[in-house]
């Protein structure tokens, strides 16, 4: 199998072969351009005088010169979508080497009163979601943010062989991507959504045949003045009652024409995604569930999309002078576009959300897909309905260099609970977070940085990060007794794997001591699993006195007068604190 960075370093090359050839098509299509455009004209001006030969230059010229734009155009499109690749495989090279701290950090979904996302470093800088992400579109940056909070402990498995499997499709992800980049609206799809979905009809459902009848009118009297069967004044007044008509509708035209036009780009670029999701073939359950969701009895939702595209181009057209006076005073364009327009939102209004979020749904499992694709050494969790809640091989932190990273075996049964005690700076925080985003990790179906990974789905509730609020006029141990409330609520109705870090922060020594013994045995007497951190060693006594709890810590040694860490968890209690040491060595006692 080949190693990921060196695949993408392959299409990198690959890429820029293909960029330089389309580029130089471009070239070779703009000079034809012009050499059609010069050729044609000097063609009419020197057989200006003979019948019929300049006409038909023209028409040729024309013909010849249109295809060209188009070609170009089209060879324009292909090269940004080439660009666009290029750029999503230097991004993944980077993130191999390390290299990701200017990626988006979903700082905005940091919920400081969220289960676990802002103890466990989930969004942010340096974050796992800065780390992961690579969706596209905002919609769908949002979904991978909800499936990492979600805290949704089934259907595991059937995350885990959709993930696989987009995976293993490499070149579709980022085509995919790739087009969605081009979409060039900055408007949300739930404004659209919204719009969409209350839009009620503004004009006459009569307008609808008279308008079609209006248009065959105009072609007629057109045909007859031709004939001169009648004269150029029939069609003249015509043509301004059909002014008038358009001018009796324009409030209302116009606003429905504006209203659609923040779609436009929206639905034009969509189809193309709603393409590549009906056109691929899937086989994991999750997939073809999604697939299914864009399928209509008669017609593709890209085929739709692309309809109501094309609609809205129509509509664009109002705003070259031509068809505005003409289409209007003849054909009522106005009008007719805004009756299709109308016709479209009514048949589709309730099935339009159903296919943006479909698109979203792919944007976001192709960032998941993505991480699993880059990680071909991380294993898939297990699942498993036995004692054991977790059982790690050499279990690890994803966002830690390999190279320097000490990895620790981890086995907890369901409802025991660790005591950790260890030196400062000895590894527990680094540890609890490292168990939390496996267990986060393991819900949204990814594989998880260890040898081995066996695992009775439970969901994650953590207290590591509390802090005083000014603003509430809150201290800082009352912050963290309404979280330490918060978790005892949430354990009344459901199983959690609970950790906390250092319980009871914000008290005396004697006081924290008692509460926090208090605290841990009422979590013991639950049906929930967790490890608690701690300085305080007086709580491993509980290890004595309760069977379902047990003592780890992490050491700390002196050698040759420097601090020593193995970050290795061992059995029993710590006896090497480091306090004092580092006070006297960083010469501040």
């Amino acid at each position: 199998m080949q190693k990921p960075l060196d695949f993408y370093k392959k299409q990198l090359v690959e890429l820029e072969e293909s960029y330089t050839t389309i580029t130089k098509k471009i070239i070779t299509v703009r000079v034809l351009r012009f050499v059609i455009f010069l050729s044609t004209t000097i063609s009419i001006y020197y057989t200006f005088q003979l019948s019929k030969i300049p006409l038909l230059l023209g028409i040729v010229g024309l013909l010849l010169f249109a295809f060209l734009v188009l070609k170009h155009e089209k060879l324009k499109d292909y090269r940004k979508i080439i660009t666009a690749k290029k750029a999503i495989n230097t991004t993944e090279i980077n993130v191999l080497n390390r290299r990701y701290f200017d990626l988006d950090t979903g700082e905005e979904f940091i919920n400081p009163s969220h289960f676990f996302s802002n103890d466990i470093d989930l969004f942010g800088i340096g974050s796992f979601f800065q780390y992961i992400n690579r969706t596209v579109t905002n919609d769908g940056k949002k979904q991978l943010a909800l499936t990492l909070v979600s805290n949704v402990i089934t259907g595991i498995k059937e995350k885990q062989l959709a993930l696989q499997e987009l995976a293993s499709k490499i070149k579709w992800r980022q085509h995919f991507s790739a087009l969605e980049t081009a979409v060039s609206s900055k408007k949300e799809t739930t404004e659209i959504t919204n719009w969409i979905t209350n839009y009620t009809s503004k004009l006459p459902a009569f307008l609808a045949m008279f308008s079609k009848i209006f248009s065959i009118i105009s072609i007629l009297l057109i045909g007859l003045f031709s004939f001169k069967i009648i004269t150029f004044s029939i069609v003249l007044t015509w043509f301004f009652i059909g002014l008038a008509i358009t001018g009796y509708t324009i409030k209302k035209t116009q606003k429905l024409y504006t209203e659609a036009g923040n779609a436009k780009d929206i639905f034009k670029q969509y189809h193309l995604l709603l393409e590549q999701i009906e056109n691929e073939n899937f086989t994991s359950s999750i997939l073809k569930n999604k697939q299914q969701d864009i399928t209509s009895e008669n017609k593709k939702a890209s085929a739709i999309f692309k309809e109501f595209s094309k609609i809205l181009d129509a509509f664009d057209q109002r705003n070259n002078i031509i068809i505005a006076v003409v289409g209007n005073g003849l054909f009522l364009w106005d009008i007719l576009n805004a009756i299709k327009t109308e016709r479209w939102i009514n048949q589709y209004k309730n099935t339009v959300d159903k296919w943006f979020k479909t698109v979203s749904f792919f944007d976001a499992q192709n960032s998941l897909a993505n991480f699993v694709y880059n990680q071909p050494s991380y294993v898939f969790p297990i699942i498993q309905e036995k004692e054991t809640t977790i059982q790690a091989k050499n279990l690890g932190h994803p966002l830690l260099n390999p190279s320097k990273r000490i990895d620790n075996n981890f086995t907890i049964n369901n409802e025991q609970f660790f005591i950790i005690t260890g030196a400062n700076m000895a590894g527990k925080s680094t540890f609890l977070r490292t168990v939390s985003l496996s267990i986060v990790m393991a819900n949204c179906g990814l594989p998880v940085c260890a040898e081995g990974y066996n695992y009775k789905p439970i969901k994650l509730i953590t207290s590591m990060r509390t802090s005083d609020s000014l603003t509430d006029d809150e201290s800082y141990f009352y912050s963290e007794l309404k979280r330490l409330k918060f978790i005892v609520d949430q354990i009344k109705t459901d199983t959690y794997f609970i950790i906390l870090d250092e319980i009871l922060k914000g008290t005396n020594s004697k006081d924290k001591a008692i509460g926090s013994k208090k605290f841990v045995e009422k979590l013991n007497g639950s049906k929930s699993t967790g490890i608690i951190a701690t300085h305080d060693v007086s709580l491993c006594e509980l290890a004595n006195e309760h069977s379902q709890i047990a003592n780890y810590y992490f050491d700390a040694e002196i050698v040759n007068n420097e601090l020593y860490f193995d970050y290795e968890m061992k059995n029993g209690v710590c006896k090497n604190m480091n306090a004092s040491f580092l006070l006297q060595k960083m010469e501040i006692v």
